[in-house]
């Protein structure tokens, strides 16, 4: 229970229940433990870890990061240890937090994403996975399994039969043609929930160099000035699956975890906030309850998909 006047903040993402709707974003908070020491893990709903690949990967050129009008762009190139070293590096540490460890996972083929499943499925302390289908996918010319609802299919189900222990999210692109179609492929292939949505692709030019800002020629655009579009996106795939969303774009402070709960999401997951303060998740996380207080809101679950709809 809620202590008196506070507001249950406590929600269900399929079988798992966070004590909270804020989770910090992959990519942005590590793989949780380098937080530690500035953010007590127990505040926040959960983290997803950082990119987890088959094989270690060093990651893109440097500069990595490039500063936008209302929010950056990053090329990092999904650097990281490797599910192995994760496995028995990383998650020991993570046991110890009494918070949701999500893991990500990423692969340029359906293969990759199975041997991650596989090494993650013998391992103790994940809650959940969260596949990253916004991968180019080598083996059929570089087109992303997020943006065909046959490869999505593809790519969940053969997961599935090896993800046995824990609920599977699928994090999908905004690169695509009809998010809607994507999303229901994804639950019809035995999704739990989704995550919507990923970067956008986009670039910055330094006109003296006359060179990408970024090592790389391109990079995702993150940031406030993607929330207005991504909260269309998180409203149009709510209204075509059943399974919950957990909304990711642009958010900095409590008003904007509402929003996107009001469109339809269950959670929210925060990214770039973390670049400029570490502790920004937790500092939304303790001001979300404040607001349910100001608002009158008693269980925040009560918020998800109570839009109300403009009469013509």
């Amino acid at each position: 229970m809620s202590p008196p006047g506070s507001a249950d903040l406590s929600v269900q993402i399929g079988a798992l229940r966070l004590r909270n709707p804020v989770l910090a974003a992959s990519g942005t908070f590590g793989y949780g433990v380098e937080f530690s020491h500035l953010v007590d893990l127990n505040q926040l709903g959960g983290l997803v870890t950082k990119g987890l690949s088959r094989e270690p990967i060093k990651g893109a050129p440097a500069p990595r990061l490039c500063e936008t009008p209302c929010g950056m762009l990053n090329a990092v190139g999904l650097q990281n240890v490797g599910v192995r070293a994760f496995v028995a590096e990383k998650l020991p540490a993570l046991r110890q937090f009494q918070t949701a460890i999500v893991a990500n996972v990423f692969g340029y083929s359906i293969e990759d994403y199975i041997e991650v499943i596989r090494v993650l499925e013998d391992a103790e302390g994940v809650s959940a996975y969260e596949l990253n289908i916004s991968c180019p996918n080598v083996k059929e010319g570089g087109i992303q399994f997020g943006s065909s609802s046959k490869q999505v299919a593809e790519v969940i189900s053969a997961v599935m039969r090896l993800a046995l222990r824990r609920p599977l999210w699928v994090k999908l692109s905004p690169q695509t043609v009809g998010i809607g179609s994507i999303a229901r492929a994804a639950e019809d292939s035995g999704a739990a929930a989704l995550t919507v949505a990923n970067t956008y692709p986009a670039m910055s030019v330094d006109i003296k160099t006359r060179k990408s800002r970024l090592g790389s020629l391109t990079g995702g655009l993150s940031g406030p000035a993607i929330k207005p579009i991504t909260l269309a996106l998180v409203r149009e795939c709510c209204r075509v699956v059943r399974i919950p969303i957990i909304g990711l774009g642009g958010i900095e402070i409590a008003e904007d975890v509402i929003e996107y709960l009001i469109v339809g999401a269950t959670a929210v997951q925060v990214g770039t906030a973390s670049f400029a303060d570490p502790r920004a998740t937790a500092a939304i996380s303790a001001g979300v309850g404040k607001l349910c207080v100001e608002l009158k809101v008693s269980r925040i679950s009560d918020l998800s998909g109570c839009l109300g709809e403009k009469s013509t």
